[in-house]
């Protein structure tokens, strides 16, 4: 029975509509119910759209109907959650975020004990207790909460703490990760997308004696990734050249990318990223296994440097999960997405935004990011088009034929690649070509394409 409610990062929705409160509180009880624990200690973090509060409330009524002790530890990155349950020991944690996405929009995702998110297998299991206490499927009927109505009473109730000091937790875990980084004299200018880094970015960075001037840092409930942050990084790139800092990070609303520029206004994106980090570990010896794991998004130009440098790649689906998968099927460690989700397991299992953006730092060793040479990039092109019904759309044969017939012009000296999106209702082209311009005039033909599949 495949999965109907998570998607590749949680479950995710409009607030409110899909994502209800009723909904939130069942997810809370069969997630708690299916950690296994005899009284199961819960993390609840969330980022800082307006709609996070209702969920978390009842996120934690569903935890503690099902015996568990909800512990709420505020505004917090994504990857905050995997260090404190290694810190603490607690049994579950649920971030509530719907990451880049705009505000109305959220989501709820789950990590393991063990710091990992859910496996498809647990989030099956999740659905199918639902199913189990409430027949109908509450998510079907959207704001209906009759079908959430008779679930069995556990033999105790559990309780709700709130945290203090949670925030100081994450940045002592990244202080003591780049104790031995020096920023003294680096000028960073910071965009955290009036999101979940809007706090603890600005304050390692400074801890660290970085120079910090910091944009989009005064969340509102509404403002969360609006024409800002790593999904919007040319208003970073833009401010970046024009107030002559050395470089700049955007983050995204939950904290779990980075994107930089150069002191020029360069874009610099994951792939780049990963490249530098890669090269910097594996001279070091730190770089397990010795290879890296990637995204078949992944520019071409990264494998030819890693294939230059005896660095290994593996190439999996897109979404963190998968890269995630490969590394510890692997035993590795590095790895991540285009998009600027950065994995390094020496540190958490997750994205994490701001230690990327550190590593980064760590990676040049005061040198310029403007002279970087970690990787050569083909030109690259990718075009989100938004359609009504994605599986539709790629199952049409006038598209399957233009992707065959544009893929085949380009054998050996670039590559097509067009999926759906996992989180939206978006068909995602990418071409990559020898030149910018048949690049764009490729990825043109077949936006169009898809348009007309889409009707």
């Amino acid at each position: 029975m495949a999965r109907k409610l998570f998607g590749t990062d949680g479950v995710r929705g409009v607030a409110g509509e899909l994502l209800t409160a009723e909904l939130a509180l069942a997810l809370g009880r069969a997630a708690t119910a299916q950690a296994g624990a005899d009284r199961p200690r819960v993390l609840v973090v969330r980022d800082t759209r307006e709609s996070g509060e209702m969920l978390e409330a009842a996120l934690a009524a569903g935890i503690t109907s099902a015996g568990g002790d909800a512990l709420v530890g505020g505004i917090l990155p994504t990857p905050a959650a995997p260090l404190l349950l290694d810190r603490y020991g607690f049994d579950l944690a649920a971030v509530i975020s719907a990451s880049h996405n705009p505000f109305a929009d959220n989501g709820i995702k789950f990590f393991g004990a063990d710091g990992f998110k859910l496996s498809d297998a647990t989030e099956l299991a999740i659905e199918q207790r639902l199913r189990a206490e409430h027949g109908q499927p509450a998510w079907a009927a959207h704001a209906d909460t009759s079908a959430l109505r008779g679930s069995p009473r556990p033999e105790r109730l559990g309780r709700v703490h709130r945290l203090h000091g949670t925030q100081e937790d994450y940045l002592r875990g990244l202080h003591e990760r780049f104790a031995g980084l020096d920023l003294s004299g680096v000028d960073v200018l910071l965009d955290c997308a009036h999101g979940a880094t809007y706090r603890v970015a600005p304050e390692i960075f400074r801890r660290l004696g970085a120079a910090v001037t910091v944009l989009a840092d005064e969340p509102d409930g509404r403002n969360i990734n609006a024409g800002c942050g790593s999904t919007h990084v040319d208003a970073l790139a833009a401010a970046v050249r024009e107030g002559g800092h050395d470089l700049g990070f955007a983050f995204d609303g939950d904290g779990d990318r980075v994107l930089a520029a150069d002191r020029t206004g360069a874009v610099v994106d994951g792939d780049e990223l990963i490249a530098l980090a890669a090269l910097h570990l594996r001279a070091h010896d730190r770089l397990p296994g010795g290879g890296v794991a990637v995204t078949v998004m992944t520019n071409y130009g990264f494998h030819t440097a890693m294939r230059a440098a005896g660095v290994q790649v593996a190439t999996t689906k897109v979404g963190d999960r998968y890269v995630l998968e490969a590394l510890r099927a692997r035993g590795w460690a590095l790895g991540g997405e285009q998009s600027g989700h950065v994995i390094d397991m020496g540190f958490v299992p997750s994205g994490d935004g701001i230690a990327s953006a550190l590593l980064t730092l760590e990676a040049l060793a005061g040198g310029d990011l403007a002279h970087r040479e970690a990787m050569e990039k083909l030109p690259q092109r990718l075009v989100n088009v938004r359609v009504v019904d994605r599986d539709g759309a790629m199952a049409s044969a006038e598209l399957v034929q233009a992707t065959e017939r544009e893929a085949a012009a380009l054998s050996g000296r670039g590559r097509v690649l067009i999926r759906p999106s996992g989180t939206e209702p978006l068909v995602r082209v990418m071409v990559e070509a020898p030149s910018a311009q048949e690049a764009d005039e490729v990825c043109a033909r077949l936006v169009a394409t898809v348009a007309t599949a889409a009707g």
